[in-house]
């Protein structure tokens, strides 16, 4: 039995699903689910993240988080905690970076949250000694410094298409043994009206419903007992449209061809990001003028210094993808929680 045989039978039992809930079921099901089987990254998988095509990516976030640290008056113990850490590279380069940081690695207590156990396997042996966590809430109490990459882009999403001052729900059903989509009946949603400003009829909107209740947790413990986090993903202040990507063999396909065998994400709100926050919160910073804030032309040039020239094309190319404003630099943002009366991490604004 495949997983789309599993979602049809649940289909035909009690009816058309949330698009939420077929991206849960694809991304996350114990036996079938996309993160639960594999290794996605690199070459071989279905997608590369940032820190997967250079060092300077997680060395310069470790710098923005180690300052913002010392700016706090570096506190000990402190929580370092990265939420969805791939296969754990980017916290391997911002241990590196950090360990000139006085007292930055004496004062740290690392911790992952991470769902999947094949990512966990592949993050204990590059990082070795951590402290691995299902949800956020079970983190420590104390000082939190926290690292979020390309984690809310896989949250699942609910998708509503406006119909006058209503809203339609686009649900998953089957049609002659293949997956199609239909919708619910037009009801008023409280949590959209503030988009009937923004929008007209026929356009649609998403909503991820998982969002708030983490950043309410990783906001609060900030606020309570100090730290920051930096969240970097695609996406905008708002979204609108279907920007559900599903993504296999480095390829775009139709999210529903492949259940539970190709990536599934959709662009991230933050908006709703800055709303849930129970602290501070930084402007929303293309992810381009945060890295050059931080160096990375600098640093760029500096490795650049050390290479062969047959690495240096590939370094050259991989600068250009994080930053110049057609490739990742607009498209991905970067956001910092931080909590009240301190300044942001190095590289945002307030």
């Amino acid at each position: 039995m495949s997983l789309k045989d599993i979602l049809i039978e649940r289909i035909r039992t009690i009816g058309p699903m949330r698009v939420s809930d077929y991206m849960s079921e694809c991304l996350l099901h114990p036996q079938y689910g996309y993160y639960t089987t594999r290794d996605p990254l690199g070459a071989k998988g279905d997608f590369t993240t940032a820190p997967e095509m250079t060092q300077m990516f997680g060395e310069l976030l470790g710098l923005s988080l180690a300052q913002a640290w010392m700016d706090q008056g570096a506190p000990s113990p402190f929580i370092l905690a990265e939420v969805g850490p791939g296969r754990g590279t980017l916290m391997s380069d911002l241990l590196r970076a950090t360990r000139q940081a006085p007292g930055f690695h004496d004062a740290m207590e690392l911790h992952l949250i991470e769902a999947s156990p094949t990512l966990r396997a592949k993050q204990r042996e590059l990082l070795g000694d951590a402290t691995w966590h299902d949800h956020v809430s079970t983190l420590p109490d104390g000082p939190l410094f926290l690292i979020a990459n390309e984690f809310f882009d896989a949250l699942p999403v609910r998708q509503f298409i406006r119909e006058g001052d209503l809203w339609r729900e686009r649900l998953v059903g089957f049609e002659n043994a293949q997956m199609c989509f239909g919708l619910g009946a037009a009801v008023d949603q409280p949590m959209l009206r503030h988009r009937l400003e923004d929008t007209e009829d026929g356009h649609l909107v998403e909503i991820c419903e998982a969002t708030p209740p983490i950043v309410q947790e990783i906001g609060a413990r900030i606020q309570k007992h100090g730290g920051a986090a930096l969240v970097i993903d695609y996406g905008d202040w708002r979204s609108q449209g279907d920007t559900i990507q599903a993504v296999r063999g480095h390829k775009e396909v139709d999210m529903l061809d492949f259940p539970g065998d190709a990536d599934l994400t959709a662009h991230v709100d933050f908006e709703l990001i800055c709303a849930a926050a129970p602290c501070r919160f930084s402007r929303v910073t293309p992810q381009g003028v945060f890295l050059e804030r931080l160096g990375i032309t600098t640093r760029a040039q500096v490795l650049a210094e050390l290479m062969e020239p047959v690495q240096i094309e590939e370094h050259v190319a991989a600068h250009r993808r994080l930053t110049h404003p057609e490739e990742m630099g607009n498209l991905f943002k970067v956001v910092a929680l931080y909590p009240e009366g301190q300044n942001p991490p190095p590289g945002v604004d307030a």
